[in-house]
């Protein structure tokens, strides 16, 4: 089945990658990930919800550790669009400061880039979806995968994936 599943997640970054983006600009990066790497990031996991103190870390790394792969997305070098709509909070594109790094992402961003970013990653799972894969987008596994640098980009969200008789991610404690 594994291999099965790692042909899934290519055809999902395929779907990622071909999602539209706002003026055309893809800013978006992909990876998937297995093998020892997924160790590496249930652990970090587990260490950061500890030192953090947040909960569910410990519960969604279990997940990691369960599953066939992880497909990482991410939106890198997101430039403001240039359309001063006022959707990231400040009225002009030009008053939008550079992206800072916060306890987890950096920011603040384009929010027409973070919707670029949530197309990817609905593209990505409706066609992990379509081939009867189990999923779920966790923004835990990104803040794991940002720490451990196996993906640039200020904001990066995980998507676990596994074929077995049940689904890991929702029948849980």
């Amino acid at each position: 089945m594994k291999d099965a599943v790692l042909m899934a997640a290519q055809l999902m970054a395929i779907s990622a990658r071909t999602a539209p983006k706002a003026g055309g600009k893809d800013n978006i990066k992909i990876r998937i990930v297995e093998g020892e790497e997924l160790k590496k990031i249930a652990s970090e996991m587990y260490a950061y919800g500890e030192k953090a103190g947040k909960i569910n870390f410990d519960r969604d790394g279990k997940n990691v550790e369960e599953s066939d792969a992880v497909m990482l997305i991410s939106i890198s070098d997101a430039k403001p669009m240039g359309l001063n709509c006022g959707a990231c909070g400040y009225p002009a594109c030009s008053e939008l400061p550079e992206p800072k790094e916060g306890p987890e992402f950096k920011g603040p961003l384009c929010a027409w880039k973070l919707i670029d970013l949530g197309i990817a990653v609905g593209s990505a799972v409706k066609t992990a979806s379509i081939l009867n894969v189990d999923n779920r987008i966790m923004y835990r596994i990104g803040v794991a995968a940002r720490t451990l640098g196996l993906i640039e980009g200020e904001v990066v969200i995980g998507i676990p994936l596994s074929a077995s008789g049940k689904n890991i991610y929702f029948d849980r404690k």
